[in-house]
């Protein structure tokens, strides 16, 4: 799978289900089960999408020390962990609770900080990739 269709799904992914979770919590709510709401899935997409970006940034260092090209993993793995923060960032900022309340506040941090990691993995790849482009 090329960067260019994982990261046309993951944004295909975090978009269709943004917008389909009001009504999978109501059904939830209306079955009367205990599931995961319209609270809690924006932040645990926004958790899966850091992931992507951490596993992008860990396989863009591994390219890059194998073969010396990992920018276009280290660049994907930067926009999936900008897209992680953000989204993390603005639901913990508009959650109205605190920890336990079923709106997502952990989740949002976990989300934060997974999407830091995989920016920060990232940044590492593109700095060794320009310091070696220096010396060619």
């Amino acid at each position: 799978m090329s960067m260019r269709h994982l990261l046309a799904a993951t944004a295909a992914a975090v978009l269709g289900f943004g917008r389909a979770s009001p009504a999978a919590a109501q059904v939830s709510v209306a079955a009367g089960d205990i599931g995961i709401g319209s609270g809690r899935l924006v932040p645990t997409l926004a958790a899966v999408v850091g992931l992507i970006g951490v596993v992008l940034g860990g396989l863009a260092m591994a390219r890059f020390s194998r073969t010396g090209n990992g920018r276009r993993g280290a660049i994907a793995a930067e926009a999936a962990g900008f897209i992680s923060v953000v989204v993390g960032g603005l639901h913990a900022a508009n959650s109205a609770g605190g920890f336990g309340t079923g709106n997502g506040l952990a989740g949002a941090i976990v989300a934060m900080v997974v999407g830091l990691i995989g920016m920060v993995l990232g940044a590492l790849v593109l700095a060794r990739s320009r310091r070696a482009g220096a010396f060619h």
